[in-house]
């Protein structure tokens, strides 16, 4: 049995809530913590206990790491699942939990901290044995011949990233040699301004891939497995809108293959717990670009097609079980969609905060609905505008999408505006029914595209 008897949930919105109902399954006591503007959430009113750890900005309550770890303390809590967002992917915040005795329900430390640095990343990966896009192997310095050299040698164009960029900063596409110096200076400049960290690094720019990434899990006893792949290319700005399991036309000999290795590097690396390693793939190439370090927003679609419970397994691995289930174990079945809920308005993208006069969720064999909305409740205008996803699983990729065309016609959010216009409108969408969109898609189809 599991040493985790109480857990604190030091997240907010579906994830918290998704959460929750893992440790209900487990038979574990839950602690919600909750900002001022968060005390009629959900998963607030259901948790075992409840706490307010300060005022809704994100920097005094959800990234507050000590007054988190003193909830936790007056609260006697075994562990601390981070969910997605917010502290999930700090490094100093894994490791004070677990210097304050508690247990974080996610990787270690050191691996975060490694997998946060994108140079790091890369090194550690193509150490490990997984496929990387061709670039400056490491920091680019001040020696502007060598970056030309570089350059030339990976060919153009080229994109110059931030080594510890995230969410579509930190990013530029160098098109020419004559704007390369320039380019590496403002992205420098940009990236000590956003993340605290001048350092960036060279890639080649695939200029139409997908993006494409492989779940894994690993328990604290060199145990890995692959959970098979997902595709996210249908993004807007970096920001991801639909994904879907498995990506549409990858075989099950290459799904196997990448999925090994990522496997494979999660041993070499000693890592713990759920991961995702991301990748674009272009021409039937997978090429990493970087490792998420604790559990997606997407993970419901592979939940679906495999049949296991990510957040259990997070829960079970960081209380110190053995995986329960083998590579053999592992079966893909079907195909699962994933629609993103965004309380914003489906032209402009502005968010739209604001009070759900009537809300009806959609029903019906192989929908699933992850949501913490419910009728009256407040969408409040301090944090993400997601405020749930509709999953819908099917025996092949068209019936998923007719089930899901379904589901977002029976879908009632009234009071604000929702992304629901847009989702069905891509649900509709001719290219998109015949799977295999590159990441640029979505905007070109929104006619945001060049």
């Amino acid at each position: 049995m599991s040493s985790i008897k109480k857990v604190l949930i030091a997240n907010r919105g579906e994830i918290a809530l998704r959460i929750l109902r893992a440790c209900k399954e487990l038979g574990i006591q839950t602690v919600a913590v909750y900002s001022t503007a968060d005390k009629d959430l959900k998963h607030v009113r259901l948790a075992d206990e409840a706490v307010c750890i300060g005022p809704h900005p994100s920097i005094k309550s959800y990234l507050n790491i000590p007054a988190i770890i003193s909830a936790a303390e007056v609260t006697h809590s075994d562990a601390i699942h981070p969910g997605y967002g917010f502290l999930s992917e700090n490094a100093d915040f894994a490791e004070q939990v677990e210097q304050s005795g508690f247990i974080f329900i996610g990787p270690r430390a050191e691996n975060i901290r490694i997998m946060g640095d994108k140079v790091a990343a890369i090194e550690a990966m193509k150490s490990s044995g997984v496929p990387c896009v061709p670039g400056s192997d490491g920091a680019l310095d001040d020696n502007e011949k060598r970056s030309i050299k570089l350059a030339k040698e990976i060919g153009l164009p080229i994109i110059i990233k931030a080594s510890g960029g995230g969410g579509g900063r930190g990013m530029r596409v160098v098109e020419s040699e004559k704007e390369l110096v320039d380019s590496i200076k403002l992205t420098q400049s940009e990236a000590l301004s956003f993340f605290g960290n001048g350092e960036v690094y060279m890639e080649k720019f695939l200029t139409t891939p997908r993006h494409v990434e492989i779940q894994v899990l690993a328990d604290q006893h060199g145990n890995a497995i692959h959970l098979g792949e997902r595709d996210c290319s249908m993004q807007r700005r970096h920001q991801k809108v639909v994904e879907e399991a498995p990506a549409p036309g990858i075989s099950a000999k290459l799904r196997d293959k990448i999925g090994n290795i990522c496997a494979e590097a999660c041993k070499k690396i000693n890592y713990r717990g759920a991961g995702t390693f991301e990748f674009l793939f272009d021409n039937d190439q997978f090429y990493f670009i970087e490792m998420n370090t604790r559990v997606q927003v997407e993970h419901p679609v592979t939940e679906m097609i495999t049949g296991v419970d990510i957040v259990r397994e997070q829960i079970l691995i960081a209380g110190g079980e053995k995986l329960s289930l083998t590579q053999k174990d592992i079966k893909i079945k079907g195909h699962a969609i994933e629609c993103r809920i965004n309380a914003e308005d489906p032209e402009t993208f502005m968010p739209c905060p604001g009070k759900i006069t009537q809300y009806h969720a959609a029903g019906g064999l192989g929908v699933r609905i992850d949501s913490h909305i419910y009728n009256g409740y407040n969408v409040p205008p301090h944090y993400d505008s997601m405020i749930g996803k509709v999953i819908t699983y099917g025996e092949s990729r068209g019936n998923a999408i007719i089930k899901m065309q379904n589901a977002l016609d029976e879908m009632v959010i009234d009071g604000i505006k929702t992304n629901i216009p847009l989702q069905r409108s891509i649900m509709n969408d001719k290219v998109f029914k015949k799977g295999g969109m590159n990441i640029h898609y979505l905007e070109k189809m929104l006619g945001e595209g060049e």
